[in-house]
């Protein structure tokens, strides 16, 4: 077991020889590659409602899946036994989308090159979990205790731990170590007779149990999500039509990763149903826009030492100055367009194929002083915080709701307002950008992205921005 560590080597059961023997029969019916996907799965979870913990859980999950890629197309299996008869049932089952003479191995396999962008003292899900419900119940005091119009609280805190062992029939073996805990606070208010309104925050990523301290104890994010409903309870009517709108930092990056991130996958690009199909070198974006993906960032949520393909994750540069160059790729992509994988092939378990997803998406600081932008509007939206929100990646169109936004009048945040909605197109919103704040800031660790019915962790941000033209859509 010379690659192989002891703890993925006992946690799998394999040897090296045993990978080899797995990817051969993967590849025995031709296929061009293949790869398996080996994951050990641990979590944890504590929901406190009506101040009393209603469940906590704990569970392991154990597989393997296994890729098999002949052209365009994709043979998939998997299993949650490890015996060694049905790892290799779940390769020749695979390996029947091809059809050929077997391919041979050309090269014995490799280990990876180590690095750990989160490194972690003590993994959260070995703490006493007495100390993990002191999280919630600390959360649930702090909201209550802001004020007397708050009459539930919801909080919930999950952790887990992923083991991934990935080898592929190029020679490359990768292994790690993927730590994630987050901690989510909700909270009603409601005046006598009235309407509840609801807030919500939160934090988390790759991180130990530590993180939950400071700036981001419970304290902070319970409070946090309690103004935010006692907030709304003063909000009047959003106002409908087109305006100017003014997009805070963190959190607002949101709309980018729907409205355009996805759009840049390459996936939706290489089969041309993206708005951004065959527009590398184009301008698609305001000259003050540049729009990165980075799955490098230290204990970031979207953060990956490697990717779901074995791939070294990096930092992409996908928009720069508003000209577009370049969209997120998995090795599939990169086969079929001549191209080199960007480290985004990601998957929700080992029981999905891996597909281009981000990591951490945002927009870069620009120039402009936040308070500079907002005194420029004489009339406008101001959104630090959204909910929900749908988009169509083939004509860029979206919608999303904005679950905490005010008027800006003659320069100045005034009323909080409810129930506004931001209407555009991605591509097109991006040209109306016309001052981009120097605050950039990242999301707090909340994000899960879903696509083709699988959900990963991701991360947002961007500074400050002005969109000097957009549809909202209100009830006033």
């Amino acid at each position: 077991m010379s690659l192989l560590s002891n703890l993925f080597g006992q946690k799998f059961g394999l040897t090296e020889r045993d990978l080899e023997r797995y990817l051969a029969d993967a590849l025995s019916k031709g296929g061009d590659y293949a790869d398996l996907y080996f994951e050990y799965l641990a979590t944890s979870s504590i929901s406190l409602d009506e101040s009393l913990v209603k469940s906590a859980t704990q569970g392991v999950s154990l597989g393997v899946g296994i890729r098999v890629l002949s052209g365009e197309r994709t043979g998939y299996a998997y299993s949650d036994d490890l015996s060694p008869d049905r790892i290799l049932k779940a390769a020749r089952t695979a390996a029947c989308i091809a059809s050929g003479p077997a391919t041979a191995l050309t090269a014995g396999l490799k280990s990876a090159e180590k690095r750990n962008l989160y490194p972690v003292p003590l993994l959260a899900g070995d703490t006493p979990l007495a100390d993990r419900v002191k999280l919630v119940k600390r959360a649930d005091a702090a909201a209550r205790a802001h004020d007397s119009r708050i009459f539930q609280v919801q909080a919930v805190y999950a952790d887990s731990v992923r083991h991934v062992l990935i080898a592929t029939s190029d020679g490359r073996l990768s292994t790690d170590i993927q730590p994630m805990a987050r901690l989510n606070v909700a909270a009603l208010a409601r005046e006598e007779d009235g309407v509840p309104q609801r807030g919500y925050a939160g934090g988390g990523g790759r991180i130990g149990l530590d993180f939950f301290t400071g700036d981001h104890s419970p304290e902070i994010f319970a409070e946090d999500a309690a103004r935010q409903a006692i907030l709304q309870l003063r909000a009047i009517d959003a106002p409908a039509g087109e305006m100017t709108v003014v997009l805070g930092p963190g959190w607002p990056g949101i709309l980018l990763h729907e409205a355009v991130g996805h759009g840049l996958e390459a996936d939706f690009n290489r089969k041309g149903v993206s708005a951004f199909s065959g527009r590398i070198g184009q301008q698609v974006a305001s000259p003050l826009c540049t729009v990165v993906d980075d799955g490098t960032i230290a204990h970031r949520r979207g953060s990956l030492n490697v990717d779901d393909e074995g791939e070294t994750t990096q930092q992409n540069v996908l928009i720069e100055n508003g000209v577009l160059r370049g969209y997120l790729t998995d090795k599939l992509s990169a086969r079929l367009t001549g191209g080199t994988s960007t480290g985004s092939g990601r998957r929700e378990n080992y029981q999905h194929y891996p597909m281009p997803r981000m990591t951490n998406t945002f927009m870069l600081a620009g120039e402009s002083d936040p308070e500079e932008i907002v005194k420029s509007v004489k009339h406008g939206l101001y959104c630090s915080n959204f909910g929900g929100g749908q988009v169509d990646i083939t004509s860029g169109n979206f919608v999303f709701s904005a679950s905490e936004s005010f008027l800006i009048e003659d320069g100045k945040i005034t009323s909080p307002v409810r129930g506004a909605t931001l209407i555009g197109n991605g591509p097109e919103a991006l040209k109306y950008i016309s001052m981009v704040g120097n605050d950039l800031k990242l999301d707090l660790g909340i994000g899960v992205c879903g696509k083709e019915g699988q959900s990963v962790p991701v991360g947002v941000g961007m500074p400050t921005i002005k969109i000097d033209q957009m549809t909202v859509g209100g009830t006033r």
